[in-house]
C-alpha cells in the first residue's frame, strides 16, 4: 500500500478501542440561556414550538423509511436487485479505493468449505456505513441475504447520522462463498459516555483474522473499522470511497439512486461494489460466470493490485 494510500485510509477509518469511539462520539454542547422577561419568553416557547413543528414536518418528509417500517423492505430490495446494466455503465469509475493484496501462500480462509468473506464494522461509524451499501450490492451477486435492516452512522460524529444498512441480525446463503458480517457496537453511547453500547461479540477466529489482516503492513494502524477481508487474496481497511456523497440523504433516495448510473450516488457506490465484486471473483476463481464476466466486473478486475 502506497503512502498516499495509508493516508487516506487512517482519514477514513475508525479506531475500535474505547479511546477511538470517544473521539468520534465527543462533542460539545451548547446551552441555551435563560430568558428575563416573561413576554420574552413566552415568545421564546412559541417560537421553540413552531421550529419543532416544522422539524417534524420536514424530517417526516425526508424520512419514508425508517428502520422497521414498511419502507425497509424496499430499500433492501432495491439495494440487493441493483440492475447489472447501472453496474456495466458505472464501471470502475473514480476515486474508488482498491483492495490491498494479500501476499501468495497465505493460508486459506474458509467457512464450511467456501472462501470466506469477512466484514467487520460497527453501526456508530460513519466509513462502516458507507463500505455496507457497495458490499451489499456485490455480496448480492453471488448469494442472498434475509434479516437485514437499516440504520445509520452516530449522530455525534463526523458524517452525522449516515444513511445505511446493518448486518446485525441477518444472515446469507450461497453455493460459492460464506460470508460474516459482524458489527460490534450500536450507534447509542453507553451510559459512561465513553463508548458505544455492544452489539455483536467477534469469534475466536475472526479475532485472529483481524490480528493478522487489520495490522500493518495492511494499515498503518492496528485495529482500525470497517475492515473487509476476501478469502486469503485481498483486504479492504476504512471505506472504499468518502461517506460525504451519502450526507443529507434518506435510505429511499440512497436506494433509488442506485438504479441511475449518472448520479453521484451511484457512481460511487456502483463503482465500489464493481471493485468489491471482482474481488470475490478472483476468490471464486470466476464463479458464477455470468457475474464475473460481466464489463463492470472485469472492468473492476484490472484496478486490482497483483499479489
Amino acid at each position: 500500500m502506497t503512502n498516499r494510500t495509508a493516508q487516506r485510509k487512517r482519514s477514513e477509518a475508525h479506531i475500535t478501542t474505547a479511546k477511538g469511539q470517544r473521539r468520534g462520539a465527543a462533542r460539545g454542547r451548547r446551552s441555551v440561556a435563560s430568558r428575563r422577561y416573561p413576554l420574552l419568553a413566552i415568545a421564546g416557547v412559541v417560537v421553540v414550538v413552531l421550529a419543532m413543528v416544522g422539524l417534524s414536518v420536514v424530517n417526516h418528509a425526508k424520512t419514508p423509511a425508517t428502520p422497521g417500517s414498511d419502507g425497509t423492505t424496499s430499500v433492501i430490495r432495491a439495494v440487493t436487485n441493483v440492475p447489472a446494466t447501472a453496474l456495466d455503465t458505472v464501471g470502475v469509475g473514480r476515486g474508488i479505493t482498491p483492495p490491498a493484496a494479500i501476499p501468495a501462500g497465505a493460508p486459506p480462509v474458509t467457512s464450511d468449505g467456501k472462501p470466506q468473506i469477512l466484514y467487520i464494522g460497527a453501526e456508530y461509524c460513519p466509513f462502516c456505513a458507507a463500505e455496507r451499501w457497495p458490499m451489499v450490492i456485490a455480496l448480492s451477486r453471488f448469494g442472498t441475504f434475509s434479516g437485514l435492516g437499516l440504520s445509520t452512522s452516530s449522530s455525534t460524529d463526523v458524517f452525522p447520522s449516515t444513511p445505511t444498512v446493518t448486518f446485525h441480525g441477518s444472515s446469507y446463503t450461497s453455493d460459492v462463498i460464506a460470508f460474516d458480517g459482524v458489527e460490534t457496537n450500536t450507534n447509542q453511547l453507553a451510559a459512561s459516555g465513553l463508548s458505544y453500547e455492544p452489539l455483536d461479540t467477534l469469534t475466536a477466529q475472526q479475532q485472529r483474522l483481524m490480528r493478522t489482516f487489520d495490522a500493518p503492513p495492511y494499515t498503518t494502524q492496528a485495529g482500525v473499522i470497517p475492515f473487509s477481508l476476501f478469502g486469503n487474496r485481498y483486504v479492504v481497511i476504512g471505506s472504499s470511497f468518502p461517506p460525504d456523497v451519502l450526507q443529507g440523504k434518506t435510505w429511499q433516495e440512497i436506494a433509488s439512486a442506485l438504479s441511475d448510473p449518472s448520479s453521484p450516488v451511484a457512481k460511487q457506490v456502483l463503482a465500489a461494489a464493481n471493485v468489491l465484486t471482482a474481488a470475490i471473483c478472483d476468490v471464486t476463481g470466476g464463479q458464477p460466470t455470468n457475474v464475473c464476466t460481466a464489463p463492470g466486473v472485469t472492468s473492476a478486475a484490472a484496478s486490482l493490485p497483483s499479489a
